[in-house]
């Protein structure tokens, strides 16, 4: 008998132990914990401590409260200018409701299947407004309208986005070649515009040089005659002074002028009547 009792006893302990060992759980500071009852919410943990439920009955499910980070596959997009191409994003998020989030998508796989689905129509609807090289070379300020239209769209489902960000942007293999010469063209045709105008420019800049340097070379010569005249001037009025100091001077000097003119390259006949013998003894 005092054995059958002490096996009682053992049992009836180790039933307690466990009975007691399954009716706590501990919530981390992490976490959210939510007790379900035969498929339906009982309860929804939000604070960290130590908890009550039924052994056997009660099911707790655990979420993370840290933020996760889904790689979202690579998507074609079609842009304003009807160009396909390859957008490989990431989405920031985390559940803000986990009564929410388990009564709409119940496990984060679901949820990352709806939020596949949600950024990608934000994409292909945000992108669908933009050419492809504003989408390319633009500051990318359409990523918050994208991230606003995926936190309206997900805020039902307890889950809240904090961020999409587009990694890379490609183009696919059969359209590459034909957009890189398109590009190709447009650059030479602008390359050729600014040659043309920087020409023009050129043009314009020479002509007025030109007409600065002939306004320049008329007025120095209208000052070179003004000295010259100047010069003439006075070059006159002082021989006229000093001729007529002295009459005789000056008629032989002019003689002597008149000589220069008529020697050169000339056959002169002399006779001893003409004066002109006076000035050659």
């Amino acid at each position: 008998m005092k054995t059958m009792v002490l096996i009682f006893v053992l049992i009836l302990s180790v039933v307690a132990v466990l009975f007691i060992g399954l009716s706590f759980f501990i919530v981390d500071q992490t976490q959210y914990a939510v007790v379900l009852r035969f498929g339906e919410i009982r309860k929804v943990i939000s604070e960290p401590g130590l908890y009550v439920k039924t052994p056997f009955v009660d099911n707790v499910i655990r979420f993370s409260k840290r933020f996760y980070i889904y790689d979202i596959p690579v998507e074609k997009i079609i842009t304003l200018d009807k160009k396909t191409m390859l957008v490989d994003s990431y989405a920031v998020w985390r559940i803000s409701d986990p009564k929410k989030f388990i009564e709409s998508v119940r496990t984060v796989s679901l949820a990352l299947s709806r939020i596949d689905d949600v950024v990608y129509s934000g994409l292909r609807n945000t992108l669908a407004k933009l050419d492809f090289d504003d989408i390319v070379t633009g500051e990318r300020q359409y990523l918050s309208d994208i991230t606003e239209f995926s936190k309206r769209n997900l805020v039902d489902f307890g889950i809240d986005i904090q961020d999409v960000r587009i990694k890379h942007t490609d183009l696919p293999a059969e359209n590459q070649q034909a957009v890189f010469e398109r590009m190709k063209s447009e650059r030479q045709s602008i390359a050729a515009l600014i040659r043309a105008e920087g020409q023009k420019e050129a043009q314009k800049i020479r002509s007025e040089a030109d007409k600065k340097a002939t306004i320049l070379k008329a007025e120095a010569l209208s000052e070179a005659e003004r000295i010259k005249g100047t010069g003439e001037a006075s070059a006159t009025r002082i021989y006229a002074q000093v001729y007529g100091q002295d009459q005789e001077f000056y008629r032989f000097l002019r003689t002597l002028e008149s000589y220069k003119l008529i020697i050169p390259d000339s056959v002169i006949l002399i006779g001893e009547d003409l004066t002109i013998l006076n000035q050659m003894k």
